[in-house]
């Protein structure tokens, strides 16, 4: 089972979901305040299992409604996903993969590890 792991910066909190692992699988926005992240957290674990997938990679691709999760490229030519919410705000985004399959492997892990996770607060 993964875990969130919220984490103080320099203009509020954030939090990071992690893999069983310990690996970061998804990160947030910062937040101004610990409810409002507690409130993005309880967004993703409620919206990732039931969000459908969006390939912006694929020309053509099919528009998914919301909750979805949007696989696209960065600039440097990377797969990067981000969960949007049910209302479209983005709760979640990915680190960079170097290959289409690892960056949906993370959508699945997100789905996986999001339900029923721990929160700790460092």
């Amino acid at each position: 089972m993964g875990k969130f792991v919220i984490k103080k910066t320099k203009t509020g909190v954030k939090f990071d979901l992690k893999a069983t692992n310990g690996e970061v699988i998804a990160t947030s926005e910062v937040y101004t305040t610990l409810t409002n992240c507690k409130k993005g957290i309880a967004s993703v674990v409620k919206n990732a299992p039931v969000a459908g997938i969006e390939d912006q990679t694929v020309e053509g691709y099919a528009v998914v409604k919301n909750p979805k999760f949007e696989i696209y490229t960065d600039k440097s030519g990377e797969f990067r996903f981000r969960l949007k919410a049910t209302n479209g705000q983005i709760v979640a985004v990915s680190e960079g993969y170097k290959k289409k399959s690892s960056c949906e492997n993370g959508v699945a892990s997100v789905a996986k590890n999001a339900v029923g996770a721990p929160i700790d607060v460092e």
